[in-house]
């Protein structure tokens, strides 16, 4: 790849009319930053989260009043109305690549050192125009709010959409290297949230970092699950917290393994200061745990979440990757991009020493103190597979269980799990079957049904594909590119029979103009979809699950008595 294509920065320069362009990019670096000059770039996000906090708290204000005011004689209630929401800023806080761990036998906080001579890594970001063409203003900025580049200005104005079918139009991003947590965030346009998609992408082809990983870059919440953390021998994980807010965040832990919650005295009490990432290393808090669940939750500011998860059998790498959230707890969880390699091979692996985690797995946790029997469904190209060891686990309450996916035919799957008991689960996907070599594996957190416009950011290296499943009946999947120079390409359709997983490669150019992400709908049947990633004759993996679409104008009930 050019310099310009490392560094190039598509926007529009008016509403409707995408305009090509690049521009050299500024390196970001610093781990930590200070919140202290922090430009007002940052602050829609909280005003619009207070907008929504005044109007409910004012419905509830009148409501409590009438409650406890005795009502005079003749007092009518009005007729319920609807108050619109201020539509907030889109943002996505991307971790930084990886790095190796640095003297952290005891400690909780890590320390990092410099990766091999051949890590890179890189930022691509895409923003959708709303359906008149108009491209909200868009920034990349670091932690602290300040910019680093601009994808599109705002707009001065913003046309109503025409009759007839949506002028879509884009803003692209490519930034590399990154070296530090970098945030991409967009403004809204006509009281709507933007269409925004980031993500970052790590490569190394030596050192014990040795692999690829990706990470799509988060909307800041106050409650995720990480699952797949590993903190026994020879097996790093780094919870990484960022908070991009100006409002200092208190993150509190829960740690579950095989035998239950763990209790951890330092995973409480965690302050985040604004415009800063806090590195956990959690060996520290659960050591010799193979089965790690995380449970972040904050107060104050939202934060950011990934764990670097990193493996290294003596010395051969093992592979990393960025275990990012997954659906909240619910009664099912589906998984696609999940790739199972020659059955045989892959016992052959699993059973040398230090080799269990080098197998396909499904990771699942209770939250609650209710046991759970899972009932697990596997769907390929040609239908479902049986799995050998039945398909149904029971997991206790409070703890995490694996699901070994052995003897299954080889090819790309879509994982489903069910239960009367709510929980969350994860799958490892590994690739490589030989001890001597490199190996590199993922993890694919489970994710939404598919509905209409998400926008998916994909590297501009390496091999892409979608994967979808249809666990039951048919569905239909469009698929959009969105190219560099901002323009939104023609869809094209796949039908999907139910019970069935389809694996799409995907174009690195559409004519001249490289790729930089994808629009996808979905309609029928539920669908579930995620970016599969690799590289051409190496053991290169990573899976990035098909976030949920940009949310539209929303309103609260206001009830308003005399």
């Amino acid at each position: 790849m050019s310099d310009d294509q490392k560094n190039e920065v598509d926007a529009a320069q008016e509403p409707g009319t995408p305009r090509s362009g690049s521009s050299s990019s500024p390196r970001v670096s610093g781990r930590k930053s200070s919140g202290s000059n922090k430009s007002g770039a940052n602050k829609g996000v909280v005003t619009g989260v207070l907008s929504a906090v005044v109007i409910l708290a004012a419905g509830g204000g009148a409501v409590a009043a009438a409650s406890m005011v005795p009502e005079p004689s003749g007092g009518t209630a009005l007729d319920l109305r609807e108050a619109d929401v201020p539509a907030g800023r889109s943002l996505g806080v991307c971790p930084e690549p990886a790095r190796l761990v640095d003297g952290t036998e005891l400690g909780t906080d890590a320390a990092f050192s410099p990766v091999s001579t051949t890590a890179s890594s890189a930022l691509n970001a895409v923003v959708l125009s709303n359906p008149a063409g108009t491209i909200p203003g868009t920034r990349i900025m670091t932690l602290a709010g300040d910019t680093v580049s601009e994808i599109a200005k705002t707009p001065t104005s913003t046309p109503s959409p025409t009759a007839g079918p949506p002028v879509l139009a884009a803003g692209a991003a490519s930034i590399s290297p990154v070296t530090a947590p970098i945030v991409v965030g967009a403004e809204p346009v006509g009281n709507e949230q933007a269409s925004l998609a980031a993500s970052l992408s790590y490569s190394a082809t030596d050192g014990d970092l040795r692999g690829i990983a990706a990470a799509p870059c988060q909307q800041p919440g106050n409650d995720a699950w990480l699952l797949g953390a590993n903190t026994a021998l020879g097996r790093t994980a780094v919870l990484n917290l960022s908070n991009a807010s100006e409002t200092p965040a208190t993150v509190n832990l829960d740690l579950f393994g095989e035998q239950g919650q763990i209790q951890a005295p330092g995973a409480r009490g965690l302050l985040v200061a604004p415009g800063t990432t806090r590195s956990v290393n959690l060996a520290g808090l659960a050591p010799g745990e193979s089965h790690l669940a995380v449970h972040v939750r904050s107060t104050g500011g939202p934060v950011a979440g990934t764990i670097q998860q990193s493996v290294l059998r003596g010395l051969v790498p093992g592979g990393v990757d960025f275990l990012s959230p997954g659906t909240g707890p619910s009664n099912l969880q589906v998984m696609s991009g999940v790739e199972i390699q020659d059955p045989a091979a892959v016992k052959a692996l699993g059973g040398k020493s230090g080799f269990a985690d080098a197998v396909p797995a499904l990771h699942i946790a209770v939250p609650g103190s209710t046991d759970a029997v899972v009932r697990v469904r596997l769907y390929g190209a040609n239908g479902e597979r049986q799995i050998p060891n039945g398909g149904v686990v029971t997991v206790k309450g409070g703890s995490v269980a694996t699901l070994d996916l052995e003897g299954v035919p080889a090819g790309s799957y879509t994982v489903s799990a069910s239960s009367d008991v709510s929980f969350v689960a994860s799958t490892r996907v590994v690739r490589g079957t030989k001890a001597e070599d490199a190996t590199d594996f993922a993890w694919s957190p489970s994710s939404a049904r598919l509905g209409s416009q998400h926008l998916v950011s994909v590297p501009r290296n390496g091999q892409r594909f979608f994967s979808f499943g249809v666990p039951d009946g048919r569905a239909t999947v469009s698929y959009a590119p969105v190219t560099a120079d901002g323009k939104v390409g023609k869809s094209v359709d796949v039908d999907i029979s139910g019970g069935t997983t389809s694996l799409i490669e995907l174009p690195a150019k559409t004519g001249d103009a490289a790729v930089a992400g994808f629009v996808v709908s979905a309609s029928g049947d539920p669908v579930y979809g995620a970016l599969f990633l690799g590289t051409q004759d190496r053991n290169d993996v990573s899976v990035l699950a098909i976030q949920d679409a940009a949310a539209g104008l929303e309103k609260v009930p206001v009830t308003v008595g005399y």
